[in-house]
């Protein structure tokens, strides 16, 4: 009788042969020729154990959602294939069983991941229809900075996205890809448009400095002046340089103004500190003047005013900052003493007549001989004189209409 251990899904004989049993019968699966029975049982088992441990795993994996469909079912191919010829000793039909019980679980899976398939294509077909189209409006617009930026990211957002079918990725792909060559070709034509002007506005700003630089030691004050704002107004008209010498340019240019800003309102400063001394002057006279209001005696007032008018003049030119204060209140007198005169004729004798016909004519040679001097001063460029003569004319000629109204009155 054989004293070799028992199993019940197996035996070991007395020549040393391993036998499973299956449910197709019993198969033999090794040789242990004069070594101890037991021991060969215990390899066996312990290589069923094995076994064991890859379906309990593949069932774990596959509940916790480790693999994918297609992954467990190599799997499960793989391990059916080492169950099937398995040199093991235990129950290898209920592993099987296992194993089949697993395939509806996969097909399960399988199923899931076509409809998660299907709404991740949809989805991806939406947002890549929405890519194209918003790159089409890029496409079609001007904004050459951040359109560009724009477009770079939409291609990362296509890339992440996965595959549709060849035909709709094929068409949508298209589109994109259409749009951002049209919108490139139209960024670099801008571009070049935009290079070629800059460097025609370098050209023009390059002249502009010329000048500039020119006029920068000039001393004819006002006339210098307009030309500059002339050649600001030029300058903004060209438009920008390249960036590399736009800034180079204009320091160029705003030095030159810079240059004769400064020395002319350095000339100014000096010119208000000789006028200073004409203002002491005006201010004294203006005291003078003001003396005679309000008006009582028209003729008394007149005869002043004539004597005040022509201090008033001969003393100058004051500072341009005091000019509008002292401008305004020499005015005012004036006004008091034209309107005083013009009320006193209106009510005059008509035999006065005559008194107002001497003053026309005193009035009009005076006027005669400062045109002749103005004239004389024009020829010689003198434009500081020019000014002082034609303010004294201006004011001379208002004398005269005042006179003249006053005979119309007496006629």
């Amino acid at each position: 009788m054989s004293s070799a251990p028992t199993n019940p899904w197996g035996r070991v004989d007395d020549e040393g042969n391993v036998y499973v049993r299956t449910a197709e019968g019993e198969r033999l699966i090794g040789q242990w020729p004069g070594g101890d029975p037991a021991e060969a049982m215990s390899l066996y088992v312990r290589r069923f154990e094995g076994l064991e441990v890859e379906v309990d795993l593949l069932e774990k994996r596959l509940e916790g959602g480790a693999l994918s469909p297609d992954d467990a079912g190599k799997v499960m191919t793989k391990v059916r294939a080492q169950i099937t010829d398995a040199q093991a000793l235990g129950d290898l039909d209920s592993l099987l069983t296992r194993l089949d019980a697993l395939q509806p679980t996969i097909d399960k899976h399988r199923e899931q991941r076509k409809v998660e398939r299907a709404a991740k294509v949809a989805d991806a077909q939406f947002e890549k229809a929405r890519i194209a189209e918003l790159a089409e409006k890029i496409a079609t617009g001007t904004d050459w900075k951040a359109g560009a930026d724009k477009l770079r990211a939409l291609l990362d957002e296509w890339k992440a996205l996965p595959r549709l079918s060849k035909s709709a990725d094929d068409e949508l792909w298209h589109r994109f890809s259409t749009a951002r060559t049209a919108y490139t070709r139209r960024r670099k034509s801008h571009f070049s448009e935009q290079s070629t002007l800059r460097d025609a506005a370098k050209v023009i700003k390059e002249k502009l400095i010329v000048e500039a630089e020119a006029l920068s030691t000039s001393t004819e004050w006002g006339p210098t002046a307009g030309k500059y704002r002339d050649l600001m107004t030029e300058w903004k008209k060209a438009g920008s340089a390249p960036r590399n010498v736009e800034d180079k340019l204009w320091k160029r240019f705003r030095s030159a103004q810079d240059a004769f800003f400064e020395a002319r309102d350095e000339a100014n400063k000096l010119l208000d500190a000789e006028y200073e001394v004409n203002a002491e002057k005006k201010l004294e006279i203006l005291a003078e003047a003001e003396k005679l209001l309000p008006i009582t005696n028209a003729d008394v007032a007149r005869k002043a005013w004539l004597d005040i008018a022509d201090r008033w003049e001969e003393a100058g030119k004051v500072p341009r900052a005091k000019m509008g204060d002292f401008e305004a209140r020499i005015r005012k007198i004036e006004q008091a003493v034209r309107d005083a005169n013009e009320t006193k004729w209106k009510k005059t004798d008509p035999e006065k007549s005559a008194r107002a016909d001497d003053m026309i004519g005193k009035l009009q040679r005076a006027i005669d001989d400062v045109a002749e001097k103005i004239t004389a001063a024009e020829s010689k460029g003198d434009a500081k004189k020019v000014k002082d003569l034609q303010a004294e004319l201006a004011s001379k000629q208002a004398f005269l209409e005042m006179a003249q109204k006053a005979q119309a009155d007496f006629s």
